[in-house]
């Protein structure tokens, strides 16, 4: 018995859609790094972008528990003294909220080449619209998931 290992050949990319509205952070987070991962799929290997490209919804509308919309990210300028912070809840009302669900993704995805060209499959929108309907998107419900998925508005 040998061990499979996929090629490009043997990779089937697939387009799922997941509405954000009411679901967890983290949770969706979850799910979306191991799809874009493809760890969902038998043929997983490891060194090969075998995930599938996801579109993520309403990512405005997304769920944050606790006290975590308090909670800062911080980025650097590359210029001395140039730390920058800004709460959840600041980037969630601003001008892009999507970037709250994209660093969540990013920092579930391992740190490498790789990872970064996995993100490249992840397209994420603030509100209801995308641009993708050609592809034929699958639906993928993550609030009947798990009753945890879901959460009231704070």
């Amino acid at each position: 018995m040998k061990t499979f290992s996929a090629t490009p050949a043997d990779i089937e990319k697939k387009w799922i859609l997941i509405d954000a509205e009411g679901v967890v952070l983290g949770r969706l987070a979850s799910i979306v790094a191991m799809r874009l991962r493809g760890k969902h799929k038998a043929s997983f290997t490891p060194h090969m972008d075998c995930g599938d490209n996801v579109i993520i919804i309403n990512a405005d509308k997304v769920q944050i528990t606790g006290n975590k919309r308090q909670e800062n990210f911080y980025w650097h300028t590359g210029h001395p003294g140039g730390i920058k912070s800004r709460t959840k809840q600041q980037i969630l009302e601003g001008a892009h909220p999507e970037r709250v669900v994209i660093q969540a993704v990013k920092r579930m995805l391992p740190g490498n080449r790789l990872s970064r060209q996995i993100m490249t499959n992840l397209r994420v929108y603030a509100g209801a619209e995308h641009s993708h309907e050609a592809q034929q998107p699958e639906v993928l419900d993550v609030k009947s998931m798990n009753s945890k998925n879901t959460r009231v508005a704070n």
